[in-house]
This record gives C-alpha cells, structure tokens and sequence, in this order.
C-alpha cells in the first residue's frame, strides 16, 4: 500500500527519472558530449551519481545550501531559490532546474563547468 501511494506521489508531481540512454540522447542533442572536454559518458555517470536521473532531486547540505535537479546544481552559487543568498551566476531560479525540459539545466551545467571544470561536482 505505501509503495502505491508513493507510485501515485511520484505520477502526480511530475518528476521525471531518465533512463540512462534517454538521457544521453538528450546530452547529446544538447551538444554536451565533449563540452569542455567532459566527454557523454562523464556527464550521464555525474547525473546518476548526483540525482539517479531524476530532474526532481532536492538535496540539503551541511552549510544549509541545496542542490537541485538532475545535475544537482547549488543555490548559493549557480541558481536562486528565494531563501537563501545566492550569487545566481545562471540567471535562472531553482525551481526551472526541477522540470522535465532540462534545457535550463543543461545551460546553467554548461556555466559551471566553463567555468571551475568537472570538478565543481
């Protein structure tokens, strides 16, 4: 019973989970394989490890910033969540980083990664 209403939560708040070649097509077609020298492989292993594919994943940290999305993109430096002081080096609030187009996230990956490398993950 509790698995289903989580299956029914989950259907109703419209999160998206990729699956892993889904995603890669969608990298792809977004012009990430080789972005800055990360190669696909690289950028669908950071996806999985950081939100398992799914453009929903919220995540606390320790210095009471989040994460958000399928990259897991912080507020205190790359997007703005309305309640925490953020530099919003993407221009783009948050939530635009939980939908199921990630475009926005794509772009605001390409900021960080242009920016500080693969290695700001």
């Amino acid at each position: 019973m509790k698995t289903m209403v989580f299956l029914l939560l989950l259907v109703l708040s419209g999160a998206k989970q990729f699956e892993r070649c889904e995603l890669a097509r969608t990298l792809k077609a977004a012009q990430m394989d080789g972005y800055e020298g990360v190669s696909l492989a690289n950028w669908v292993c950071l996806t999985k490890h950081e939100s398992n594919y799914n453009t929903q994943a919220i995540n606390h940290n320790h210095d009471n910033s989040t994460d958000y999305g399928i990259f897991q993109i912080n507020n205190r430096y790359w997007c703005s969540d309305g309640k925490f002081p953020s530099h919003n080096i993407c221009g783009v609030s948050c939530a635009e980083l939980l939908t199921d187009n990630i475009l926005k996230a794509i772009q605001c990956a390409k900021t960080i990664v242009k920016q500080q490398g693969i290695k700001a993950w």
